[in-house]
């Protein structure tokens, strides 16, 4: 699943802004000419590689660079340290057993229509969308609690108090409920109805093509004012959030954001050098053209440490059947994948070092984890995870000891004589990758295994993960999910929404014939679930260190590169506080528009 997938539901903003329009095309000038035509309105711009698949934060499972500008949740996390501060609330409290949290919302919320936002909006979100297993929502995952899954419950206290109430403690739960409220006046109905399928009509409200786009109505900075596929999404200041400087002038104060529609990470370059775009993650391939430019250019690059997201390829274990009878994978290739001493093979044969010279320019260390190096609970090689250093002759040992043989032309055989070979797939366009794969070809070439490398549009990737389950090997990566591991529950929970290498039944879906988990897998999935029970912190730190060490001895992902984290912004914006964790605009409603 693409890289940051739970990240909407995490108030705190992580922006990988990539992409714009390629310079000197009609869609350029359209950059251009939309800045003229507004100039007098504060505005930026920013970019993304992809259309939104939908404007509903429930369902989203990708990147989505406009569900955090519109959202609010209860809480939100500080860019720059982590640490939980209030949002829709302005406090809470915890009882003295850990299973009770009681917020006290802030006075006179508002929704985007100007409607009073209130408890009942809250109990709403929860109970009737969030809590509904009608509801097919990755988010339930990590609300889930302890080895039953149990669910919390929430009441209304009084008009300004909701407590939630879990059957055990909890350790991440103060941040779960960064996620955001929905408006009850707005959707309860589409909770109620029913489409032919019996399906709710939830399931299809607020997609990419709502008419009008002030029907979404939201609690957030920034509403939808328009969108045109391919080209843009326009986001205009929600003139009833609740945010205030302090004068007590309204916040944000940049009026509007533009959020261009791209296809690739070099017309990025060219667009944001050229002025077309204000704010632009940096790339390591880019980084050195950049530095040289910032002066003469009006902008400054930003460094954030080592990013918080994660680079990895990762094997389609998944044994089960279509209902048709044929399989996810090739049987001939899903008994290789799942050979333990296959996966250590790979991991052995790729070379990180170049990949890490040359693709990344040196701007970045080799990553063996997917908590980041931030987060209290990282286990690193130092303190004893394993690694895999990079040597083809380990490899060529581990494939013979497995059964593997090699032709006198030094092509990699099974031991039935099939030739190996299989295909890994990426998103197009993200032009590290694209570079990674091709290194990726050399590198098991070296060991006699034939890559067929697929770069295919974003979109047709998620299909084939969600939906068809039909592919061999994955290079992608996870979004930043912070410095609380739980937070990537759903991926190791076995029924996560985000179990990619092994992916089970979507909710109301019926078992997979042939699917079959793991004993490793279980187990992870289990440390998971006791280090959010954990409340002693030298406890918690023990069981995610376990945790590490077992994905680093089964690899379910074989992680790459963790490049340091940059980002260029134009001069004329103004209170940037940029951080790996939060990145160029967790704090975009202090940000203003100097011209």
């Amino acid at each position: 699943m693409p890289k940051a997938l739970v990240a909407h539901f995490r108030r705190w903003l992580v922006w990988i802004v990539v992409s714009c329009f390629a310079l000197g095309t009609l869609s350029g000038c359209q950059v251009f000419q939309l800045k003229v035509a507004s100039a007098q309105v504060p505005q930026l711009v920013l970019s993304s590689l992809s259309d939104p698949k939908t404007f509903n934060a429930v369902l989203s499972q990708e990147s989505n660079d406009v569900l955090p500008l519109i959202g609010e949740g209860l809480i939100t996390e500080n860019g720059l340290t982590g640490e939980v501060e209030p949002a829709l609330a302005k406090s809470w409290e915890i009882s003295p057993d850990g299973k009770r949290i009681t917020y006290t919302l802030k006075d006179n919320l508002k929704w985007s229509d100007g409607q009073p936002l209130t408890v009942d909006d809250v109990l709403f979100t929860y109970n009737d969308i969030y809590l509904n297993k009608a509801i097919p929502t990755d988010f339930r995952d990590v609300l889930r609690i302890g080895e039953s899954g149990a669910l919390p419950t929430v009441r209304k206290l009084d008009d300004r108090r909701v407590e939630f109430s879990i059957p055990e403690p909890f350790a991440p739960f103060l941040r779960v409920t960064g996620a955001g409220i929905l408006p009850k006046h707005i959707l309860e109905e589409s909770i109620k109805t029913k489409d032919s399928q019996g399906q709710p009509n939830f399931l299809s409200v607020w997609g990419t093509n709502t008419q009008p786009l002030s029907n979404i109505v939201v609690p957030g900075p920034y509403t939808i004012e328009s969108y045109r596929i391919g080209e843009r999404v326009i986001l205009r200041r929600n003139p009833y959030y609740w945010r205030k400087g302090s004068q007590g002038e309204p916040q944000p104060y940049i009026e509007r954001i533009v959020i261009q529609v791209v296809e690739s990470t070099d017309t990025n370059l060219l667009q944001f050098r050229s002025g077309g775009i204000d704010v632009t993650a940096v790339t390591p391939d880019y980084f050195s053209l950049l530095k040289r430019e910032e002066e003469a250019r009006g902008f400054k690059i930003y460094s954030g440490g080592p990013s918080l997201t994660t680079s990895y390829i990762s094997f389609n274990l998944n044994q089960g059947k279509r209902k048709d009878g044929k399989p996810f994978v090739d049987p001939i290739k899903s008994k290789w994948f799942n050979t333990l001493e296959f996966r250590r093979a790979i991991a052995h044969s790729i070379n990180r070092q170049q990949m890490l010279n040359n693709i990344y320019q040196g701007l970045g260390d080799f990553q063996h984890s997917i908590i980041p190096v931030q987060s209290p609970y990282y286990y690193s090689p130092k303190d004893g995870l394993p690694t895999f250093d990079y040597s083809p002759e380990k490899a060529k040992e581990l494939l013979l000891s497995a059964g593997f043989k090699y032709s006198p032309s030094g092509e990699l055989q099974d031991a039935e004589g099939n030739r190996v070979r299989f295909s890994l797939i990426t998103n197009a366009g993200n032009k590290i990758r694209e570079a990674m794969g091709s290194q990726l070809k050399q590198d098991f070439g070296a060991i006699g295994i034939q890559l067929d490398f697929n770069p295919m549009a974003f979109n047709a990737l998620v299909d084939k993960l969600d939906n068809s389950k039909e592919w061999d090997c994955l290079l992608l990566g996870f979004g930043g999910s912070g410095v609380e591991p739980n937070n990537s529950f759903n991926i190791w929970a076995v029924d996560g929404g985000l179990h990619v290498f092994n992916q089970g039944p979507k909710p109301g879906q019926p078992p997979i014939e042939g699917w079959q988990v793991a004993d490793w897998e279980r187990q992870i999935s289990s440390l998971y679930i006791k280090g959010a029970q954990e409340l002693d912190e030298t406890k918690r730190k023990a069981i995610y260190v376990e945790a590490q060490t077992l994905v680093q001895e089964y690899l379910p992902f074989i992680y790459m590169i963790q490049p340091l984290s940059f980002s260029a912004v134009r001069d004329r914006v103004q209170n940037v506080k940029y951080s790996a964790l939060g990145g160029s605009l967790w704090n975009l409603h202090e940000l203003k528009i100097q011209e």
